[in-house]
């Protein structure tokens, strides 16, 4: 007679229950008998359903779409109506009730246990002094938290994070933002559409640093002309804020904060709240890394996304905790390869084949900055294709085809290909310009699937529609 399984062991254990969590744990299961259970110590779906990808672009569209009709003529655009902006941002994160999802997890037969997950030894994990055992995997995918840098009396001014600009509740009229990448730029976009005065405090010379330079350029150029001031080469030297109260997430946390800028703009700023968009770290602090003698800090995996330097093939990490790419269409990626070679090795399966290894990741990742204007981009950049050592060659030009001029009246976008000479294969692409984000996925295809342009010469785009600046970059590159 079989031995009955105790109650708190399952197959896969995942600690952390973000999208990347989530696929992990379904995928890991899906037509079979396995048992698999979510810990999560927040809420199910994680930073991106609550307090990141979802609630951002809520913010973010209607500034778009107001953009869009003032440069259409017939359409009548008076403004953003702030209060109905924040209540569809609350639509979509469910007024951070997580039910629906916690309904998806148990129809897929997955556990949510809450909780703060702790790795106890080989496949044991505990959860606030409750042990779990897992008889296949342990599944990492804690993601990151917000860094507030060691200026004197930041952290004592509670500065906003990520966190409260996305689930703000109230519009502060002076706004000081500390970073210049992703996050800095949209909350700037965002926090300027619905009446903040914004300050970009950049401690580079640019923004977006990983872009190319054009696309930098008309970030820069698209936020000023929105009223937002950038002081690049310059850095907080000190924060106080003498009124400072804990009133919550999204709320002005108390009276008026001074900064002290040094640098190339030193002066000093008076702001109604200051956001820190400076970088993130890993959230494994207290995971217990120590117990299988890893170093703190990230989590180093290989193309199966298992853990290195861990014995036995249990032990797994996804999405922004094993620092391959920090985005969460990619952490998703990660774990649906994850979940499959969890259950091929369940089943004694060889891990042959692509789906079993991950390798977008390191090439071919699409990513959109939903800035006004956009920035799509997938693979490298030129810069970095001749760091790595390929023979090069770019094409660019400004989308100006039927389709954009037909999209509105003031479109300015431009396009640059990276193109590896020899293979006469994409290596990369970057669009700049109004909703090109829906433009992405072509080149994503082609330079994962190493398409020639030869053959891309027969990927006709439709017409009028502005993928047809595609042609004209085929015709360039003919030329």
């Amino acid at each position: 007679m079989t031995a009955p399984v105790p109650a708190d062991t399952y197959d896969v254990i995942v600690i952390g229950g973000g999208p990347a969590g989530e696929n992990a744990a379904a995928y890991a299961i899906a037509n079979s008998a396995r048992t698999a259970a979510i810990v999560e110590r927040e809420l199910l779906g994680g930073e991106c359903s609550y307090w990141a990808c979802m609630p951002s672009k809520a913010l973010l569209r209607p500034g778009h779409v107001l953009a869009a009709a003032r440069n259409m003529p017939g359409v009548s655009a008076r403004g953003l109506d702030v209060a109905a902006v924040l209540a569809r941002r609350d639509s979509f994160v469910h007024d951070h009730d997580d039910s629906s999802q916690v309904q998806w997890a148990r129809d897929n037969r997955i556990g949510v246990i809450r909780g703060t997950g702790r790795l106890a030894g080989e496949r044991l994990v505990e959860v606030d002094g409750r042990t779990l055992r897992a008889r296949e995997a342990v599944v990492l995918a804690t993601g990151t938290h917000a860094n507030i840098p060691d200026v004197p009396g930041l952290r004592d001014a509670l500065p906003w994070t990520s966190r409260d600009a996305t689930n703000l509740h109230e519009v502060p009229g002076r706004v000081v933002i500390i970073g210049g990448g992703v996050v800095a730029c949209e909350a700037a976009t965002w926090l300027s559409s619905l009446g903040a005065r914004v300050t970009l405090v950049v401690r580079g010379a640019s923004l977006l640093a990983a872009t190319e330079p054009f696309a930098r350029e008309r970030v820069a150029a698209g936020l000023t002309e929105a009223g937002v001031r950038l002081l690049f080469d310059t850095e907080p030297s000190a924060v106080s804020r003498p009124d400072v109260a804990d009133t919550g997430e999204g709320h002005i946390h108390g009276g008026p904060v001074t900064v002290e800028l040094t640098g190339a703009h030193a002066q000093t700023l008076e702001a109604d709240e200051i956001v820190v968009a400076a970088g993130r770290g890993p959230a494994t602090a207290e995971l217990g890394l120590d117990t299988l003698g890893l170093p703190s800090g990230y989590v180093e995996v290989d193309d199966h996304l298992t853990a290195t330097g861990v014995d036995g093939d249990w032990l797994y990490a996804v999405g922004d905790v094993n620092h391959r790419i920090a985005l969460t269409h990619m952490g998703k990626y990660q774990a649906r390869v994850c979940g499959d070679v969890i259950a091929a090795r369940a089943d004694g399966r060889p891990l042959d084949g692509p789906r079993f290894t991950a390798s977008a990741d390191h090439g071919g990742i699409p990513q959109v900055v939903f800035t006004d204007p956009e920035v799509a981009s997938v693979g490298l950049t030129e810069e970095a294709a001749r760091r790595a050592g390929h023979t090069v060659d770019t094409v660019g030009l400004d989308i100006a085809v039927a389709g954009s001029a037909l999209a509105r009246d003031d479109y300015a976008g431009h396009a640059l290909l990276v193109i590896d000479r020899d293979a006469d294969v994409l290596l990369g692409a970057t669009f700049v310009g109004p909703d090109v984000g829906e433009q992405l996925h072509a080149a994503t295809v082609a330079v994962v699937g190493r398409v020639p342009l030869e053959t891309l010469w027969h990927a006709v785009p439709a017409y009028p529609a502005v993928s047809e600046f595609w042609l004209r970059l085929l015709e360039a590159r003919r030329s």
